[in-house]
């Protein structure tokens, strides 16, 4: 039988030695023995533990100051004190000093048993939570995010600069560069890093339901409203809260958004109490807000609360030389996802991307390859025809027509429907989803764009 976990127990008495270490073999415990703290210590300099019972009164050095010997070894080790002097004073001071938990002599072994189990996972729950964060530090480090481009370099240069610091930052750039990748980035590095982060879609909805998202509502503040609802600012308390798209926002939410950044403080909705709050704001947007501002649509005064620190991300067509890391970085992790690791990119494919001005910047490319490494032959590379199947569709031509019409004839409204639906599937598709951008490639405003999606009943996975 394997042993369940390795424990160190550090007991003077020999009977203590015996009684312990017999029993926890028989639960399946891997067990060493230790007549003292000095040598408890030695054996925890050659060993690793997953917990230790330590005796609290010995001779030589006791069981406190064996135990910080321990945890200087091995900080996360839990200690479990056992002493015959059971005192409330002892207790306190164990666990003040870090024991895990205290017992006393005489005990009963379902009670070292509980107080070992749990101590032994609390330990695997820790090491479990150190791991995810490490991967998300790992996930999000700006080395990670993919580009050599001199303009990257400065990117990288202001994430490392401002991660560590309080300040707001406002990330800049078109729809498809990367942006919450960069506030991610900055937050996975930064001393929040183990607290929330909360995205905000900003222009995803009306001003009274992105304000009780944001600040919470109180029961019976607005019809509906039949419980009490902590909004997105207590979510992310401590950690960091990302506006996507901040410049959507209407002025009324915007005034509040300014009280909360300035006195971090606000009341839920129906509320005459403020919460207290402690968190990062990290804004993006596409949007020119000076302009804004000029235009009577965006806050002077919350511009430049955001805008403490400020950095533009440039769009795929001005750093053409990182198109071929970007297009490997994503054929390795669809390649993965979809069982064709060994997928390679042609030359000529890669001069097609290279040649290609990706309105829809880095998304339109990740977009691209996934759809390429999908339908790719299986004993074949991305070729070139595959690639341009994507970025050089058929054209309109009106001196040619695009079909004739039968002797029995056909219904015209199906057929310009569904013409009209295959024209909005590759604007789509070439601007990543992105429907402000597509709706410019197709010269119609984007609600008038959002309404025929919702007609034609096109769906994201529509494009692959």
């Amino acid at each position: 039988m394997s042993e369940l976990a390795s424990i160190l127990v550090v007991d003077d008495e020999l009977i203590m030695q015996e009684i312990l270490g017999d029993f926890l073999r028989e639960e399946g415990y891997g067990v060493d023995v230790a007549g003292s703290g000095e040598e408890g210590v030695e054996l925890a300099q050659e060993h690793l533990y997953d917990c230790a019972i330590v005796d609290l009164m010995m001779p030589g050095i006791d069981g406190i100051e064996t135990m910080q010997q321990l945890r200087k070894i091995d900080a996360s080790l839990p200690v479990i004190m056992v002493t015959a002097f059971a005192s409330v004073e002892s207790a306190v001071e164990a666990m003040k000093q870090g024991a895990h938990e205290y017992i006393t002599k005489p005990f009963k072994n379902d009670e070292v048993l509980v107080v070992l189990q749990n101590a032994i996972r609390n330990r695997q729950l820790e090491e479990e939570v150190k791991t995810l964060r490490k991967a998300l530090k790992d996930k999000y480090r700006f080395e990670n995010i993919v580009g050599k481009n001199r303009y990257m370099q400065e990117v990288y240069s202001l994430i490392e600069q401002a991660a560590p610091s309080r300040s707001t930052i406002l990330i800049q750039g078109e729809s498809g560069t990367g942006k919450e990748l960069v506030a991610k980035a900055i937050h996975a590095n930064s001393a929040r890093s183990d607290k929330p982060f909360v995205v905000v879609n900003s222009g995803s909805m009306p001003s009274d339901l992105l304000e009780s998202n944001l600040f919470g509502h109180v029961k019976g503040a607005f019809t509906g409203a039949v419980a009490s609802k902590k909004g997105l600012f207590e979510v992310a308390d401590g950690g960091s809260i990302f506006f996507d798209e901040i410049g959507s926002i209407g002025l009324d939410v915007q005034a509040k958004l300014l009280r909360v950044i300035q006195e971090k403080e606000f009341m839920r909705l129906g509320s005459v109490d403020t919460v207290k709050v402690d968190v990062r704001l990290i804004a993006a947007t596409n949007d020119d807000l000076k302009r804004m501002i000029v235009a009577g649509t965006f806050r002077e005064d919350l511009y430049y609360r955001i805008n403490v620190i400020s950095m533009t991300l440039p769009p795929l067509r001005n750093k053409a030389d990182d198109i071929p890391l970007l297009a490997q970085y994503f054929l390795d992790k669809y390649g993965s996802e979809n069982g064709r690791a060994n997928l390679r990119i042609s030359d000529d494919a890669l001069e097609l991307l290279k040649g290609h001005s990706w309105p829809g910047n880095v998304r339109e490319l990740e977009n691209a390859i996934e759809r390429a490494v999908v339908l790719a032959p299986p004993d074949g590379d991305i070729s070139g025809e595959l690639i341009r199947e994507y970025i050089e569709p058929m054209t309109f031509d009106p001196s040619m027509p695009l079909m004739t019409v039968p002797p029995e004839g056909l219904p015209m409204k199906d057929v310009v429907q569904e013409f009209q639906k295959q024209l909005i599937v590759d604007a789509l598709r070439k601007t990543g989803w992105v429907q402000k951008e597509a709706a410019r490639l197709l010269g119609v405003k984007p609600t008038t764009l959002n309404e025929m999606i919702k007609r034609h009943g096109i769906r994201e996975s529509d494009l692959s």
